[in-house]
């Protein structure tokens, strides 16, 4: 999903009533920020697409086997803990907290920050909002993040415990230990 978003104010919605606007409107994808404002997001192109989907595909692959875990696409929305609804391109829960969420919760837009999430900028993302978000995820709770920047070839990794790392057109990249034993191939990416 694109983080171009058009942001439009509204009176204060409670989580259901938000929920409620988005399963009104299944056409269209919704964002809500801290603040409360609305944000609209707009598709992305195909190439973007694509590359979130074989990017996605990898995360589900190495799910089936460590069983660690449950894999969300761009469509989840998740209540993070500062009040936001965001939707990461992918994200990944720890299969203890998603277990430990109710059949409702998992039903709606569960109330967590994922372990991890990933974002790839689009050719229209701004890329300073992109990585406000980024900080907004480990802010909220997330043990890792990585925002995949093709246009510059770059990958910016956020944690906790250090300053954001910026990788130049590696050819891989480590989940380990949030993600243990994951590797994400980006060589054919940069192409």
């Amino acid at each position: 999903m694109p983080h171009v978003a058009i942001a439009f104010d509204t009176m204060p919605m409670t989580d259901e009533q938000f929920f409620q606007l988005c399963q009104a409107n299944p056409e269209v994808k919704f964002e809500r920020n801290a603040s409360g404002a609305i944000l609209m997001m707009l598709p992305t192109g195909g190439r973007t697409g694509n590359f979130n989907s074989e990017i996605t595909a990898d995360f589900v692959f190495w799910n089936r086997i460590s069983n660690s875990g449950k894999v969300f696409d761009s469509s989840t929305g998740f209540i993070l803990p500062n009040g936001a609804v965001r939707s990461p391109d992918v994200a990944w829960v720890r299969l203890e907290r998603w277990e430990a969420l109710t059949p409702e919760q998992q039903s709606q837009f569960p109330p967590l920050c994922p372990d991890f999430v990933l974002e790839l900028r689009s050719p229209t993302d701004s890329l300073t909002d992109l990585q406000a978000k980024m900080q907004e995820y480990i802010s909220n709770g997330a043990q890792l993040g990585w925002l995949i920047n093709r246009q510059a070839q770059q990958v910016e990794i956020y944690t906790p415990v250090r300053e954001v790392k910026r990788l130049q057109a590696p050819p891989s990249i480590s989940g380990d230990p949030v993600l243990p034993g994951f590797v994400l191939n980006l060589a054919w990416l940069w192409n």
